[in-house]
């Protein structure tokens, strides 16, 4: 029997990397998120099923667990984002209020609507893998929304492995430090590309989005007893936020 795979934030970077590793080890992949021409075109690349879902919306969520159906082997929770590098005296709220609704409602709001098919997994084998950062382990300047949204990320995966603990059913999390994406520096810095190409300035090798995926597919092919807590990433680089290796 096919397995099945829901990967949101899909339409870019680590979520659409994930999306064709995943499809690449055999699974049936549901590509969800809000830009529907993108995932559209990479579903049809990979042979899977293009959803169009902002994990924000209660309404489209549910819409989303709907073309799922009562069985998913794997969820990876990917969607998720950063407004702002401001200080927190200089912050926008608002900011902060977007990171908080993407990185863990809407990490809550799918989980809670898929979980009823994960536990009906064949053999019991379902799996949440949530994308978390460095950030959730660590505070920086100019990170605190940031920091706090993905902090909310981690503790709300050690809370549900607690609570699922009898349950036939995984929860994982991954950690990437330093991922060199098309968006996400461009996104956190209103498209000042600049600004976006001074995070990565000088260090040769940052980590890629298929580093990530290719992480996230180990995880989640894991047999059924084994559990990755959580995995830490980081390119050879950069041995915390701190200390990262610039070759000028």
């Amino acid at each position: 029997m096919t397995r099945h795979a829901v990967v949101t934030g899909a339409s870019s970077g680590i979520g659409a990397a994930t999306a064709r590793s995943l499809a690449a080890t055999g699974f049936h992949v549901f590509c969800a998120a809000r830009r529907t021409e993108r995932v559209t075109a990479l579903a049809a690349e990979i042979g899977g099923t293009a959803v169009t879902c902002d994990v924000t919306d209660p309404a489209s969520v549910t819409a989303l667990a709907e073309v799922v159906g009562e069985r998913l082997d794997v969820l990876v929770n990917n969607a998720g984002g950063a407004f702002g590098a401001a200080t927190v005296a200089e912050s926008d709220p608002d900011d902060w209020r977007r990171m908080y609704e993407v990185n863990v409602i809407g990490l809550v709001q799918v989980t809670r609507a898929l979980l009823p098919a994960l536990l009906a997994a064949d053999d019991g084998a379902g799996i949440i893998c949530n994308v978390g950062s460095t950030a959730g382990r660590i505070a920086y300047e100019g990170g605190g929304g940031y920091t706090v949204a993905k902090h909310g990320t981690q503790v709300v995966t050690e809370t549900l492995r607690l609570e699922l603990w009898d349950q036939p059913v995984r929860v994982t999390e991954v950690a990437p430090g330093m991922v060199r994406t098309d968006e996400f520096a461009l996104t956190r810095f209103d498209g000042d590309a600049e600004k976006a190409a001074a995070v990565y300035a000088g260090v040769a090798e940052p980590l890629v989005a298929e580093d990530v995926a290719d992480a996230i597919t180990w995880m989640v092919t894991r047999p059924r007893h084994v559990n990755i807590d959580e995995l830490v990433l980081r390119p050879r680089a950069q041995a915390s936020q701190f200390k990262v290796h610039r070759a000028h």
